[in-house]
C-alpha cells in the first residue's frame, strides 16, 4: 500500500510579512510534526489580500522568486523539516507581474514556479490591475521517494472553478490537487455566500477526475472583507476527509492510499472512455 500523508494550513494574516510567515511556519512545524509530507499554505499568504482595491503601490511587494522572503522562508522551512510546501507569491519577472506558486521540495530546492493561469476581475477581487495571466500553462511536479513518488497538480484559488484546470493536470500526471486560496464575502452582493459554491465546483473536479483535493483558504476580517475558511481536504469520491470552519486557525491533515485511488480511477474508466476527437469546441476561441 502506498501512502502519502497531506496538510492543509487555514489562518488569517496581517500587514507585516514578518509576523505572517512565522504564523505559517508554526503551523508547518505542527503539520510536519504530525506527519505530514506536503503542506499546503493559502494563496498570497505573505499580507493582507491586496487585490480588493487598486493600488499602484502594492506593486513593489513583488519579487523575483529567488528573492521573495516569503520563498526563502518556505525553503529554509522544507530543507530542515524534509517537507514539500507549494508556496504561493506576487512574483516580479522584469516589468511583467504574476500571481504565483513555487514548488519547493523536500530538499529546499524550487522545484518550478507555476503562474495562475485565470485571472479574475471583480468589486474585491481586482487581480487583473496586478497580474499578467500565468505563461507557464498548467503544471505537475513529479515527487520523489519522500513523497512515495506521487505527481503533484496545484492550481491558484480563481483556477479552482475551471475544469479545464484539474483535466488538464490530470491528463499530465497528477494523483492529487491542490488549491491555496484567498476567497470570501462579496462587496458587490452582500447576500452571495460562494462558500458552498466554492467546495462543490472542487468536489466536482475530485469525483469526475477520481482524485483527492487539497484546499486551503484564509480567515478574518481584512478591511470589511471576510474570508470564510472552510479549508478541506477530500478523497477521489468527494468525500470531506478533514475540514475546518469559517473562523477556525489550524492544520487540517489526512492519509490517502494511492493504490486505492488509482483502482478507482481505472475502475470508473473516466479516462478510458474519453473521447477527445469530440471536443475540439473547447478550444476554440468564438
Amino acid at each position: 500500500m502506498t501512502q502519502i500523508t497531506v496538510a492543509a494550513l487555514q489562518l488569517g494574516f496581517t500587514p507585516d510579512l514578518d509576523r505572517n510567515i512565522a504564523h505559517v511556519s508554526r503551523l508547518v512545524h505542527e503539520a510536519a510534526a504530525r506527519g505530514a509530507q506536503v503542506i499546503l499554505p493559502p494563496e498570497l499568504f505573505e499580507g493582507e489580500y491586496f487585490c480588493r482595491v487598486e493600488d499602484e503601490g502594492m506593486f513593489a511587494n513583488a519579487k523575483p522568486v529567488g528573492e521573495h522572503k516569503a520563498v526563502l522562508a518556505m525553503q529554509a522551512l522544507a530543507e530542515a523539516l524534509h517537507v514539500t510546501i507549494p508556496t504561493s507569491f506576487f512574483e516580479a519577472d522584469g516589468p511583467h507581474h504574476y500571481n504565483s506558486l513555487a514548488m519547493i521540495g523536500p530538499d529546499g530546492e524550487v522545484q518550478g514556479v507555476y503562474r495562475k493561469s485565470h485571472i479574475p476581475d471583480g468589486p474585491g477581487y481586482e487581480e487583473k490591475f496586478y497580474f499578467r495571466p500565468g505563461n507557464t500553462g498548467f503544471k505537475v511536479w513529479p515527487g520523489g521517494k519522500d513523497i512515495a513518488g506521487t505527481t503533484l497538480g496545484v492550481g491558484v484559488c480563481w483556477d479552482q472553478w475551471y475544469p479545464e484546470t484539474a483535466r488538464a493536470m490530470m491528463l499530465m500526471g497528477a494523483e492529487i490537487l491542490f488549491y491555496p486560496t484567498a476567497i470570501g464575502s462579496e462587496p458587490h452582493d452582500t447576500s452571495l455566500d460562494t462558500a458552498r459554491l466554492w467546495r462543490r465546483a472542487m468536489v466536482g473536479h475530485a469525483v469526475s477526475n477520481v482524485v483527492p483535493i487539497v484546499a486551503a483558504n484564509r480567515v478574518g476580517i481584512e478591511h470589511g472583507q471576510t474570508f470564510y475558511g472552510t479549508s478541506f481536504i477530500a478523497d477521489e469520491r468527494g468525500d470531506i476527509l478533514a475540514e475546518l470552519d469559517r473562523e477556525e486557525e489550524g492544520v487540517i491533515m489526512a492519509t490517502i492510499d494511492l493504490d486505492r485511488v488509482r483502482r478507482h480511477r481505472a475502475a470508473f474508466g473516466f479516462f478510458r472512455d474519453r473521447r477527445p476527437e469530440l471536443y475540439g469546441r473547447l478550444v476554440q476561441d468564438i
